[in-house]
């Protein structure tokens, strides 16, 4: 059973949240590359080394929400039955963290057009999302017992992610007014029936 943080972590949780929105604010209203460390450190009231303590790279910040959406995947994946087949295991957790997406959903449209306007951060997010290709399929490849040889698990992390990859963009290029999970559900079950 998970404790609750403590105080120390809470009040990292805290600081971490105040960089990101303060962030988010200010290459939102005068854009990324025009936005300094030292600004952002100013409007969230630290040093501006102390920025480094929670981001690697402005890009990061923009970012910073990856890794907890890749848990909560990898999360919503383990709980599915272990009757399902994997490729509908990885459907259902997909389509779960999509409904997270849809509930925040303007954050994530200002995050997405900063993303969108910034080859940097545009590359860093195909980077971290080749980091959560390779967790994706070693946890298909245990959950399968699949040897190492064999392709299978990474072509079905690669497909869930183009999956969510596809449904994201054209949710935003279509405004955004249909449910995203509905998306996810579409896309995999187009990759399952084939795309010919």
């Amino acid at each position: 059973m998970n404790e609750p943080p403590g105080l120390r972590e809470r009040k990292k949780l805290e600081r971490r949240r105040c960089i990101e929105t303060a962030a988010v604010d200010l290459f939102d209203a005068h854009g990324f590359d025009r936005t300094t460390i030292e600004q952002i450190a100013t409007r969230a009231d630290i040093a501006p080394r102390t920025f480094f303590s929670y981001f690697p790279t402005k890009e990061d910040v923009v970012l910073a929400d990856y890794a907890d959406r890749l848990e909560r995947v990898i999360s919503e994946f383990r709980q599915q039955p272990d009757t399902e087949a994997p490729w509908t295991a990885l459907r259902g957790a997909f389509v779960v963290v999509a409904a997270d997406y849809d509930e925040q959903r303007d954050e994530l449209i200002r995050r997405f057009r900063i993303m969108a306007a910034n080859p940097t951060v545009f590359a860093r997010s195909l980077q971290l999302q080749a980091g959560w290709e390779d967790v994706l399929a070693d946890v298909l490849a245990r959950r399968t017992g699949t040897d190492a040889d064999d392709i299978t698990p990474r072509l079905m992390a690669a497909a869930a992610l183009a999956c969510m990859r596809s449904s994201l963009q054209h949710w935003i290029l279509t405004g955004h007014t249909s449910s995203l999970p509905l998306f996810i559900e579409r896309c995999f079950d187009q990759l399952s029936e084939g795309l010919a």
